[in-house]
């Protein structure tokens, strides 16, 4: 019984040393992170398969890009400062306007209260039985009164009389019967006309002279 198991002994050593022995590398990667997947150290970027001139020509593109943005962007932020800056100006110019034209309404009412000043003075002398004089010369002060206020405005009487007659200044009322020299001239003046700078206020009406002549060949 002894024999036979040191004979399988010895058998079995001899298939051992027969086998050549076969050497396995495990290849297989440690999971160092715990996330339960085989994960390389670090993945290296691949390496671009673009041309230079093609890069380049990105490159330039983005570069372009973003100074038109900026540009953009600096000219939107002018404008709005422009617009800005208008709409003060406007609204300064609107407001010199009104206190101008305030301040010249005031200045030409304060110009006519000495009209009303004489107006109260002559109807005072009418009512308290003044003599006429009295009445006429306070009437006249306040046509003179009148007047400067007027002119203090700007506003020019026409001066008709003896000019030639001038459809653009005068209104012809009638016409009456004259020497040839007076033919077409203003002879007398019914309503003063006025006007202010190259604006006219108000025509004069006006009777024209016509020469007898003229008058006569008219009417055949």
């Amino acid at each position: 019984m002894e024999h036979s198991e040191e004979k399988d002994e010895r058998n079995s050593n001899n298939k051992e040393e027969e086998s050549p022995e076969i050497r396995v590398t495990d290849r297989r990667r440690i999971n160092l992170w715990g996330n339960g997947k085989s994960k390389m150290n670090e993945s290296t970027e691949a390496p671009s398969l673009k041309p230079t001139y093609v890069e380049e020509l990105e490159a330039r593109t983005k570069t372009a890009e973003r100074l038109v943005g900026e540009v953009q962007a600096r000219f939107e932020q002018l404008r709005a400062e422009l617009q800005r800056e208008t709409d003060q100006t406007r609204q300064r110019l609107n407001r010199a306007a009104d206190e101008r034209a305030q301040r010249e309404k005031a200045e030409f009412i304060a110009a006519l209260l000495p009209v009303l000043d004489n107006l109260q003075r002559a109807t005072e002398a009418a009512e308290s039985g003044g003599s006429l004089e009295v009445i006429v010369e306070g009437v006249r002060r306040t046509v003179t009164s009148f007047e400067n206020a007027l002119s203090s405005a700007g506003v020019e009487p026409l001066i008709s009389v003896g000019q030639p007659f001038n459809p653009e200044l005068h209104e012809a009322v009638d016409t009456v019967a004259v020497e040839r020299e007076l033919d077409g001239r203003v002879v007398a003046e019914y309503v003063r006309g006025y006007k202010m700078g190259d604006r006219l206020l108000r025509p004069a009406r006006v009777q024209v002279g016509r020469a007898v002549q003229t008058a006569s060949r008219v009417a055949e």
